[in-house]
């Protein structure tokens, strides 16, 4: 069945516990790397899927390792390792709502930062699906408390960004303690040369799945460059926020100390703000990121840990208030906006030394930045005169940048 022939959920043959999951989470039909990757990982294939950021990644492997799980066993089926605690536990939960009607199935997260005791008591109840950090799945397979010698499939999700944070060794050593015909799934946005290196030594005939950045599954994000520096950044953020009536906001710095500072700046203002950044304990992380998905305050401020792997629908808009580093933090930040086919608007804050950096990432990302400034009549509008939310409301209709 060719994927463009998928409609609908029922087409992939799912069960009926899983086809009331993910109507009850919502989704209508599948996307085009759910449709090309669930059939591929039940008739067992190994993969290697390149995807953009926001397709619907968890649940294109999570319903697969679900429909395969067996009962006859009560070692761990299935190891879904990722780079970051955040995405570790964004995972573990779309799990979890993916088997709502599959009583007894067992999922348990574990990662670094959460005491170990919690998680030892999960893994006592021998669950059937693991998902983890590289550094804390070894810690547990050295403790004895974690078993891979009977896993059917191991996933490595975001791959790319996992080898590029030093975890190269770290999936050597769990792969190498897997059965030589452990089903191995890699998700990544780009495939770099560790990532086919890894797809050399522990894959075999593996199946390709390569989703486009376009169409429907690209996001439909304005993008805007504003000319602003140092603390007038604030002003025209809170500018921007008040004259678009925006609600669900994420803005990103470069540094700690930036988010620190910027957090404090608004709620002086009185607004309703919260933080993420390395300094934060994982389990304040969580409280944090748990109030701003079900809206409890408005403006969410973070460095890069929270550019990845946080899945929070509805954010109306992206602010770089740094221009970030490195041009794939760009596109991992923008990419909190315009997800689930939502629209999104994103805004970069420059100055005039900034014009060849956001030129390059212009480059990178195949996208247009529109200039923008606000008029003498405090209207926020290109430097060709048109108006922001008609460029926005333009880009989103027609589905590109």
């Amino acid at each position: 069945m060719k994927d463009e022939e998928i409609t609908c959920f029922e087409q992939l043959e799912l069960s009926s516990e899983i086809l009331k999951a993910v109507s009850r989470m919502g989704f209508m039909a599948p996307t085009p790397v759910q449709a090309q990757t669930i059939p591929l990982m039940r008739q067992g294939s190994d993969i290697i899927a390149k995807a953009p950021t926001g397709t619907g990644k968890t649940c294109a492997f999570g319903i697969p390792l679900l429909e395969g799980l067996r009962d006859d066993t009560d070692d761990i089926q299935a190891a879904v390792v990722c780079p970051t605690r955040e995405l570790c536990i964004q995972i573990a939960e779309e799990l979890r709502q993916l088997a709502a009607f599959l009583p007894g199935v067992r999922i348990a997260a574990v990662y670094g930062g959460q005491p170990i005791a919690r998680q030892l008591t999960a893994l006592k109840k021998r669950p059937h699906i693991v998902v983890a950090t590289p550094g804390r799945l070894l810690d547990h397979m050295s403790r004895g408390t974690v078993w891979l010698g009977n896993l059917y499939t191991a996933v490595l999700d975001e791959a790319d960004e996992m080898l590029k944070m030093g975890f190269i060794r770290d999936v050597r050593r769990i792969l190498n303690a897997t059965p030589a015909d452990t089903q191995v799934v890699m998700f990544s946005a780009t495939i770099s040369r560790e990532v086919m290196d890894v797809a050399w030594e522990y894959q075999h005939n593996a199946a390709e799945v390569q989703i486009a950045a376009e169409g429907d599954s690209r996001p439909r994000i304005a993008q805007f460059q504003l000319m602003s520096s140092g603390s007038r950044r604030t002003e025209d953020m809170l500018r921007i926020v008040d004259l678009l009536d925006l609600h669900r906001v994420m803005v990103f710095g470069n540094r700690k100390s930036t988010v620190r500072q910027l957090g404090e700046r608004l709620r002086r203002q009185g607004r309703s703000v919260d933080c993420l950044h390395g300094d934060i304990p994982q389990s304040q992380r969580n409280r944090v990121m748990s109030a701003f998905r079900e809206g409890r305050f408005e403006i969410l401020v973070a460095t890069d840990v929270a550019a990845r792997g946080i899945d929070v629908d509805d954010v109306e808009a992206v602010f770089n208030y740094d221009i970030p580093d490195e041009n794939e933090y760009y596109l991992h930040r923008i990419g909190r906006t315009g997800r689930a086919k939502r629209h999104g608007m994103a805004f970069t804050f420059m100055t005039p030394d900034d014009r060849f950096r956001l030129r390059d990432i212009r480059k990178y990302t195949h996208s247009e930045l529109w200039d923008i400034h606000f008029d003498d009549r405090g209207r926020l509008i290109s430097d060709e005169g048109a108006d922001v939310e008609e460029i926005a409301r333009r880009i989103q209709t027609a589905g590109k940048d």
